[in-house]
């Protein structure tokens, strides 16, 4: 399987190429857009790919 088809593969590389970027050189908006980028993507990370943990509250109803 190809793992560009994996879900959350896009917003990953999305993110991973946004923390690449030099902050230095760009002006305050563009830093701030590029702040915002990064938040929303891994805000959507968070729910392609929930941890999962070992509450009580997540049991399953059979």
């Amino acid at each position: 399987m190809d793992p560009r088809n994996t879900p959350g593969y896009r917003p990953h590389r999305s993110l991973t190429n946004l923390k690449r970027i030099e902050m230095a050189g760009l002006d305050n908006a563009d830093q701030e857009r590029i702040e915002a980028a990064r938040a929303l993507l891994q805000d959507v990370s968070l729910l392609s790919h929930p941890k999962h943990s070992g509450d009580a509250d997540t049991q399953a109803v059979s």
